[in-house]
């Protein structure tokens, strides 16, 4: 049995304190059960949602786990006795485990685009020829997380007769966070990974952050000066409500804590 993995909490949040290479082999154990387990990759932005707006905390309590994606939170869970050395990042993880996950294992691929989907598995299969997509849906998702209704019923068939181990969901946040509370216990089985960015990153449809800048944290300036308008209200928003939160709770000493479970 696979031992339980250490929890921190940060302003209200518990993360994961893991590494690329455990998570990896968690989800491989995850995998080979009868249970539906999902994961969020949180950064800030998701930490400040989940501290700062009810029904978005109500959506991501679907979770099982959350890994800490962005390298502030990784800071605050070594205050708190991590040990951490680096994040788990969604795009990262997803090409490492992808890389290097045996045959054995079938995927599904949910979001992005027909070419996104298209280029995700070419890369994936050229890098690793024994892994196994064994489906994908590249339709809509409605903000309140329904895939398109023409769709939807032939979807949730398709992933329950195929079984996949791994579901893919790449809607983008709070989208994909809105599909796994609406359709979670819909599913038979399966780990479900929610990682946004890392499908299009993965396929080569958008560039990432060099490694010296996200070694630094500045993965979130990199894809300000990509997309300002898109994600500058966005990234001004909830990067200031993230200090102030962290100025708050630092005050009253509860910005970070081992959590009950860790």
């Amino acid at each position: 049995m696979m031992k339980p993995m250490k929890s921190i909490e940060v302003l209200g949040t518990c993360l994961l304190a893991t590494d690329y290479e455990s998570l990896g082999k968690a989800c491989c154990e995850w995998a080979r059960g009868d249970a539906v387990v999902a994961l969020d990759f949180a950064n800030t932005q998701i930490v400040t949602m989940r501290r700062h707006e009810p029904h978005f905390r109500a959506l991501t309590d679907a979770y099982e786990h959350l890994p800490p994606d962005g390298m502030p939170l990784v800071w605050c869970m070594n205050r708190a006795g991590g040990g951490l050395r680096d994040r788990v990042y969604g795009p990262t993880f997803m090409r490492l485990f992808l890389n290097t996950v045996p045959g054995n294992f079938t995927h599904y691929l949910l979001g992005g685009s027909a070419e996104c989907g298209s280029r995700l598995r070419k890369a994936f299969e050229t890098a690793n020829p024994g892994v196994r997509f064994v489906g994908s849906y590249h339709g809509r998702c409605l903000p309140d997380g329904r895939i398109d209704p023409a769709d939807e019923a032939r979807v949730l068939e398709e992933l329950n007769t195929l079984k996949p181990d791994f579901i893919w969901v790449g809607f983008g946040t709070p989208k994909q966070q809105a599909w796994v509370k609406r359709y979670r216990e819909k599913l038979q089985r399966g780990v479900v990974l929610t990682v946004g960015f890392a499908f299009d990153v993965n396929a080569g449809m958008k560039p990432d952050a060099p490694a010296w800048m996200q070694r630094l944290s500045l993965t979130w300036l990199y894809r300000l000066c990509s997309e300002p308008k898109r994600l500058g209200p966005r990234y001004v928003k909830y990067n200031g409500l993230f200090l102030f939160y962290l100025a708050w709770d630092g005050l009253r000493g509860r910005a970070w804590k081992k959590c009950a479970n860790g």
